[in-house]
């Protein structure tokens, strides 16, 4: 798409933390002798963005300073506008290993040496403070909220990086240019303006339009950057989003676009996620930023309540829009008008037209339950593509996740329904019993909280994978605590079914079946943390099936999650 305008596209220079040859070989010697941090997957995309200059002008990890400043006023401590912190957060224990002054060799999970920090300052988390800040909240249903108190570390150190190696990436190589690449690509192809495009949905009608519209309002051509770091429990995975992005970007003109990755861990925090976003996009040289409908953030929380007003992010982007030298494109929700067979902003609807909509949520939802995609909703390819990779509940993987007191009846109800699915004989299946898992899976593990909650994770991560592969697991763990449920469900509902039954046999049936003697022995002091005794249970609050086994028989139990099952479209 040519423009004849002579705007330029951002020149501003962009941190490069990568060394030379030279400088690797003596770090890599260096690294022999330093303690190593391990980096998971959100700190491995941090790095990234730090390393290509994607987070310029960052040219580390932050330093308290630049914490407290970035939390109070959205500026570093020199004044340069940055509205959420990045920072290397690690454990108590790790944390009091280390001192300022120190180096260290931060690693990935194989062990490979990626860079060297100098540790300039070691904090503990203001995890409150922080949260209210940053996300303007501190309740945990928000996902940014619950990585904040439930799974990053409560320290902090920040400093300056020398990276030696970006993380390792095997797939859609040739998706993943820097953002000096994306640049040199404008001034090779004579772009002068560029609109970006982050998103961590796949690209449906109606956003296919925003983006037209968008590129003609600012005679534009189009930078689309998916996110293909962290995002929101329960989207799409990227890969099956670029499959799709593929098939839509067929419709745009030739040579009118570039897609390229954007490895960003994503924090959902609203207007100010979406002021990070400008940033990032300003760095990747575009001259023009989309900002759409409740950008950037999670959704609703527990009472159906948004936690962002619709239009915040746009809003604080337009405000400093002129500073980071961007210019912001703002669209509120698009509907479609089915007599008139277009898409439309709602606010530009004619006064008694018919609407009708169907949000990327909404999308999903009927993917993975099996319903139909109008075809106004979006592209053919896409459905198709999604359903490849999403088929419908009764081709799909699923864990049926038993939970209830010892003496409930788990175990004797899994036996029932692994029985009854070896009948049906349509997919493999496997019982995850809590004690068949300890023997061989967890047979180092004590009967503490934390190690309670390592064998259920276990217990999950073995049923993910068996339902990933579209397969049938059944767990049936005492499983007492309901933030740990809560976590294996959203990462099992990224592949496949999760069916949680509450077994709500009441304690006193529970220690009438006592056969091992183990409420008897907790009463009397003899054993110690035991569930219902002196260790709460935590009963889930919304279970798909809640079953109490005191006056039915085991197979009167499992017919009933057989029903719900059959209901649901899995047999």
């Amino acid at each position: 798409m040519k423009n004849t305008e002579t705007i330029e596209p951002h020149g501003g220079s962009l941190v490069n933390l990568l060394v030379d040859e030279k400088r690797q070989t003596i770090l890599k010697d260096v690294a022999f002798n330093l303690s190593d941090i391990t980096l998971n997957d959100r700190q491995l995309c941090n790095l990234e963005l730090l390393a290509t200059g994607a987070f310029s002008p960052l040219k580390g990890f932050m330093t308290r300073t630049d914490y407290e400043s970035v939390l109070d006023r959205m500026r570093l401590q020199n004044g340069d506008l940055w509205p959420i912190p990045i920072c290397l957060d690690i454990s108590e224990t790790k944390a009091k290993s280390l001192e300022a002054g120190q180096s260290v060799a931060l690693r990935d999970p194989e062990g490979f040496l990626l860079a060297i920090m100098e540790i300039e300052e070691i904090w503990a988390v203001e995890v409150e403070k922080e949260a209210l800040q940053v996300f303007g909240t501190s309740d945990q249903g928000h996902p940014g909220v619950q990585q904040l108190y439930k799974k990053a570390g409560n320290f902090y150190i920040g400093g300056s990086l020398e990276i030696l190696s970006l993380p390792l990436h095997f797939d859609f190589k040739q998706l993943r240019l820097t953002p000096q690449e994306i640049r040199n690509i404008y001034k090779r192809m004579g772009w002068k303006h560029v609109v970006g495009f982050q998103t961590a949905q796949p690209i449906h009608r109606p956003q296919y339009e925003l983006t037209i519209k968008a590129m003609q309002q600012a005679k534009a051509n189009l930078l689309i950057l998916p996110i293909a770091g962290m995002t929101k429990p329960g989207d799409f995975d990227h890969y099956t989003r670029v499959r799709c992005y593929r098939e839509v970007t067929r419709h745009y003109p030739p040579d009118s676009f570039i897609l390229n990755l954007l490895p960003l861990a994503m924090h959902m925090a609203g207007p100010r996620e979406a002021l990070l976003q400008t940033i990032i996009s300003k760095n990747y040289g575009c001259t023009h930023f989309i900002i759409g409908h409740d950008h950037a953030g999670p959704g609703r929380d527990k009472n159906g309540k948004s936690f962002y007003k619709s239009n915040d992010a746009q809003k604080l982007t337009d405000e400093y829009s002129k500073e980071i030298d961007i210019k912001i494109i703002s669209f509120g929700e698009m509907v479609y008008l089915p007599f008139e067979d277009e898409y439309s902003f709602v606010d530009q609807v004619p006064e008694g037209s018919k609407t009708i909509s169907l949000t990327g949520s909404d999308i999903r939802e009927r993917i993975l339950t099996g319903r139909q995609i109008p075809k106004w909703a979006t592209f053919p390819e896409v459905v198709d593509e999604l359903r490849k990779a999403y088929p419908t509940p009764q081709k799909q993987g699923f864990t049926v996740f038993l939970t209830g007191l010892s003496g409930a009846g788990k175990s004797t109800v899994a036996k029932v329904l692994f029985s009854r699915f070896l009948e049906i004989g349509d997919r493999p299946v496997t019982l995850l019993d809590g004690d068949i898992v300890r023997r061989n899976l967890s047979s180092n593990l004590k009967f503490t909280k934390e190690d309670r909650d390592i064998n259920v994770r276990r217990i999950g991560f073995v049923a993910s994978e068996i339902t990933k592969n579209r397969g049938i697991a059944i767990c049936a763990p005492i499983a007492p605590y309901e933030s740990t449920r809560s976590e294996i469900r959203s990462t099992i509902e990224s592949y496949g079914g999760f069916i949680e039954v509450h077994v709500s046999t009441p304690i006193e049936t529970c220690e009438k079946r006592d056969r091992k003697g183990m409420y008897a022995k907790a009463r009397a002091g003899l054993i110690k943390g035991f569930t219902g005794v002196d260790d709460p249970y935590e009963i889930p609050a919304s279970p798909e099936v809640s079953i109490n086994t005191t006056d039915i028989t085991p197979n009167e139990a499992a017919q009933e999650i057989l029903l719900f099952l059959g209901q649901k479209g899995f047999i």
